[in-house]
C-alpha cells in the first residue's frame, strides 16, 4: 500500500539537504528524507492522517524551511501540501522541471521580507485638518451650525478621498525607496488599520542596506506610522 507524503520544499539535487535532528510534521512515521528526478529534490515526510494547522506542526514544517534556506536555495511550499506518493512527486518535477530550474535560480542567495504599515487614524485626521483649508472650513461651519444638511456627508467623502490619497503616496514612496535592494516585490490587500502590505525578496548582499533604508523611513515618518518588517522568511511570495 503507499502511503501519501506531506511536501515540504524544493532544491536541486546539489543542495547539502541537512534533515538531521528535525521533527517531522506530525511528528511520528518515517523521518524526513528526499524525493530525486533529475537535478531536483523535493523533501517529504510520510503525510500524517488528520493534517490540521496545529502549532507543533507549523512550527515543524517552518523549521524545515529555515534550515534548507540557511544551505542554498529552495522553493517553500505552504503548509499543507501533500501528494499521493512519491511517484506522484517525481512525476510533477520532471513535468515542470524547468520551472522549478527558473524559480530555484531566482531566489539564489535571497530571503523575502514582509512590511505592513498602519498610519495612527487621530494623527492622520488632526494631518489632514492642519493642511486641508476646505476639510478645514467644512468642519468649522458643521461644528458652528451654519451647515446645511448635506455638508457633513460632503465632508466625509473629502475626508475619505483625502486619507486615501495621502495613504497610497505614502505606500507608494516607501516601496520606491526599497526596490533599489530587492529584487522584486509583491503587494498583498492590507488588512485592518494598515494601508500597506508588501513582500519585498531580498538580496543577501543588500539586506543591510534594505534594513537600514526601512528603518530610515520609519524614523522619518515618525510615531505616526507604525512599520512592522518581518524577516527574514522563506520566500513564500515569490514561488
Amino acid at each position: 500500500m503507499t502511503m501519501a507524503v506531506y511536501v515540504y520544499s524544493i532544491t536541486s539535487k546539489g543542495h547539502p539537504v541537512r534533515l538531521d535532528g528535525l521533527t517531522p510534521v506530525g511528528g511520528s512515521g518515517e523521518s524526513l528524507r528526499t524525493v530525486t528526478n533529475g537535478d531536483l529534490s523535493a523533501v517529504v515526510s510520510d503525510a500524517p492522517q488528520d493534517l490540521r494547522p496545529r502549532r507543533r506542526d507549523v512550527l515543524a514544517h517552518q523549521e524545515v524551511q529555515e534550515r534548507l534556506m540557511a544551505d542554498g536555495a529552495v522553493l517553500p511550499l505552504r503548509f499543507g501540501f501533500t501528494a499521493p506518493d512519491e511517484d506522484a512527486v517525481r512525476g510533477v518535477l520532471e513535468d515542470r522541471a524547468e520551472e522549478f530550474r527558473e524559480q530555484l535560480k531566482n531566489l539564489e542567495g535571497c530571503a523575502e521580507y514582509h512590511l505592513k504599515v498602519s498610519w495612527d487614524e487621530d494623527s492622520l485626521l488632526r494631518r489632514i485638518l492642519d493642511e486641508n483649508d476646505e476639510v478645514r472650513r467644512l468642519n468649522e461651519e458643521i461644528r458652528g451650525g451654519s451647515a446645511s444638511p448635506d455638508m457633513p456627508l460632503v465632508l466625509g467623502e473629502l475626508i475619505s478621498n483625502e486619507v486615501q490619497a495621502r495613504q497610497q503616496a505614502l505606500g507608494a514612496g516607501i516601496v520606491e525607496a526599497l526596490r533599489p535592494f530587492v529584487r522584486d516585490d509583491v503587494a498583498t490587500a492590507p488588512a485592518g488599520q494598515d494601508f500597506l502590505s508588501v513582500s519585498f525578496l531580498v538580496d543577501d548582499a543588500k539586506e543591510e542596506m534594505f534594513l537600514a533604508t526601512q528603518l530610515s523611513l520609519a524614523n522619518q515618518v515618525g510615531e505616526e506610522c507604525d512599520f512592522r518588517l518581518r524577516g527574514p522568511l522563506p520566500p513564500y511570495s515569490f514561488v
